[in-house]
């Protein structure tokens, strides 16, 4: 669990969300950190591809909430985390914080991971609306990724299919003119983190009253740092949803795994139904929660690897479509 620390700044200091090796690089989208691990000693990555992490979008996200995916894929192939812009490490400069940027820094760190390892095309999971920007990148680039993995994804519930004009968001004005309002600006972010408050918002993620307490921690702390607000109040003013995701999965060509959890309240995936045609899809749902691997890691690992190893065997050939 981390341990804050002040140094004499006025915030605490941010500790790694991860173990491993943390690094920083220039991108479209900003100054970009990212975690890097793989197997070691008489470990065996065998032929495995890099697999690449995303964490969710939200008023506390962070790199830890994929640390149980992380810590266990390290030690079997090379594996990657991404502090998305706005959060964690990563540029928080007050910008425009839009689908393009996001997709934009996938982009960037799939280059980075691909010149590590011989440009192989790789595995990249996103969680909840991570799926998103994953997906675009793997719709705008398709050689270079392996699979599409769609942990809790957004843009599948009430309201789908979202088929507005290419690289369109749902962004709402008024509403983000509220939120930078700086009379209340600050005030409002500081009430909206308070730890009960972010206690009570993971309980309605994990649809109960047991979470992780590292999430909650680590959430505490990465909420107090410069500048953490401002990707937040885009994402809280819809901004960061894309108006026309369900035609970017649609037009996915690689094989997709789409999991998702039953308690909570993210628990409406009801267009899901649209995509039960597509060859290239796989779907699973576990008893648990929008994180589910926090919850039964070896159930979830359990059913990613068989995805990979049924969907992604060297004699089978899927159909185009």
């Amino acid at each position: 669990m981390p341990t804050p620390s002040t140094q004499g700044t006025a915030h605490p200091v941010l500790p790694a969300a991860l173990s491993g090796e943390r690094i920083e690089m220039d991108s479209l989208a900003g100054r970009l950190s990212y975690y890097a691990a793989g197997p070691s000693g008489d470990e065996a990555a065998g032929d495995q591809p890099p697999l690449l992490l995303l964490h969710s979008i939200n008023a506390a996200g962070s790199a830890y909430e994929v640390r149980p995916l992380y810590e266990h894929y390290r030690h079997q192939r090379p594996v990657y985390a991404l502090d998305m812009p706005g959060y964690g490490f990563s540029d928080r400069s007050d910008r425009p914080y839009l689908p393009r940027l996001m997709t934009d820094a996938v982009h960037a760190m799939t280059a980075v991971i691909r010149r590590n390892h011989g440009e192989v095309p790789i595995d990249v999971l996103g969680l909840s609306l991570s799926s998103e920007f994953a997906a675009r990148a793997a719709h705008e680039v398709p050689s270079h990724y392996r699979s599409v993995a769609l942990v809790s994804p957004t843009g599948f519930n009430r309201g789908a299919p979202f088929d507005g004009q290419p690289g369109s968001n749902r962004g709402m004005a008024g509403l983000r003119k509220f939120f930078f309002n700086p009379l209340w600006s600050d005030a409002l972010y500081r009430l909206l983190t308070r730890r009960s408050v972010i206690r009570f918002f993971l309980k309605k993620t994990w649809g109960g009253p047991v979470i992780d307490e590292g999430v909650l921690e680590y959430a505490a702390i990465t909420t107090q740092q410069p500048g953490a607000k401002l990707a937040p109040y885009w994402f809280v003013s819809a901004f960061l949803f894309s108006a026309d995701i369900s035609r970017v999965y649609q037009s996915l060509t690689m094989p997709v795994w789409m999991v998702h959890g039953v308690r909570g309240d993210f628990i409406d995936y009801r267009h899901k139904a649209a995509y039960a045609h597509q060859p290239r899809w796989t779907f699973d749902v576990m008893s648990t929660g929008a994180m589910p691997y926090f919850e039964r890691l070896d159930e979830f690992t359990a059913l990613y690897d068989a995805f990979l190893n049924t969907r992604l065997a060297p004699q089978q050939q899927l159909p185009l479509i």
